[in-house]
């Protein structure tokens, strides 16, 4: 890859690893639509690195509280509101892994093309414009219930469809149930750190199988500007999403899709 590449690349990982429309949809389009070549597991390894980075650090606060409230309390029957949350994040986060290792070779042989984005783009944007339009968005994270949560977890499965977006469906799923936008937000980027630090972590096994070589320098500029590029939008997300609501990012992904099919049929 050149330098120009490696930034692009990383700067979309880093950006749509978060936002409500798909970071791998984002990562296979160069490939398919201008003919980049595949940016290959060590760079993945690397651009995974940078944002998990970014959420750990954006989120410390709040991982440092519900790491030492599970220790003190997970196991005992009156539960605090922090070693709560971070049991429903355990919890929410298993249907994932069991789907992506029962699934995984399927997806990656049938799933990654332009036309299940194209697709999936639309359809899960609609999705997220429909429960963004009706919900309630009343109830705060604190009061999330275990119901929620599996739920919640249950969509994340669906993210392993290209195009579908794991932050997308599972802030489309905190809505449909009733959180406020800043609520199910956070809940989400908090699903990402198990989510992202395990397919860091079956891409690291994969590499070291391959013994393939590495261009430190691209790892090192990759992950770099992926932690940049995500820690800026898990700050500005934040901060806008409750006055701004979903509508701009199913815009994008209805345009997005739109352009993906043009592409594919003429």
């Amino acid at each position: 890859m050149t330098l120009f590449e490696i930034i692009v690349l990383a700067i979309i990982q880093g950006l749509t690893e978060f936002l409500p429309i798909s970071s791998s949809a984002h990562l296979i389009l160069p490939a398919e639509v201008l003919g980049w070549h595949n940016q290959g597991l060590a760079f993945d390894v690397a651009v995974h690195v940078g944002s998990l980075l970014a959420v750990m650090i954006y989120f410390r606060q709040d991982i440092f509280n519900m790491s030492l409230a599970f220790l003190q309390y997970g196991w005992r029957k009156e539960q605090t509101t922090d070693s709560r949350l971070a049991w429903f994040v355990v919890i929410a986060t298993i249907p994932a892994v069991i789907a992506g290792f029962a699934l995984k070779d399927i997806i990656e042989t049938h799933a990654r093309s332009a036309a299940v984005i194209a697709v999936t783009t639309i359809v899960f944007g609609l999705l997220l414009w429909y429960a963004d339009v009706k919900a309630k968005h009343v109830q705060k994270l604190e009061s999330i219930t275990l119901k929620q949560s599996v739920i919640i977890g249950l969509a994340q499965m669906l993210a392993l469809i290209p195009g579908t977006s794991r932050s997308g469906i599972t802030m489309t799923a905190g809505l449909m149930l009733g959180l406020d936008r800043e609520s199910t937000a956070r809940f989400s980027f908090l699903l990402s750190i198990p989510v992202i630090l395990g397919a860091g972590l079956l891409a690291v096994k994969d590499l070291v199988e391959a013994e393939t070589a590495v261009d430190w320098n691209a790892l090192i500029y990759g992950a770099g500007f992926s932690f940049v590029a995500a820690y800026l939008c898990i700050f500005l997300f934040l901060n806008w999403i409750s006055r701004i609501g979903m509508l701009p990012f199913v815009i994008y992904r209805l345009l997005l899709g739109a352009v993906l099919l043009a592409f594919i049929f003429w």
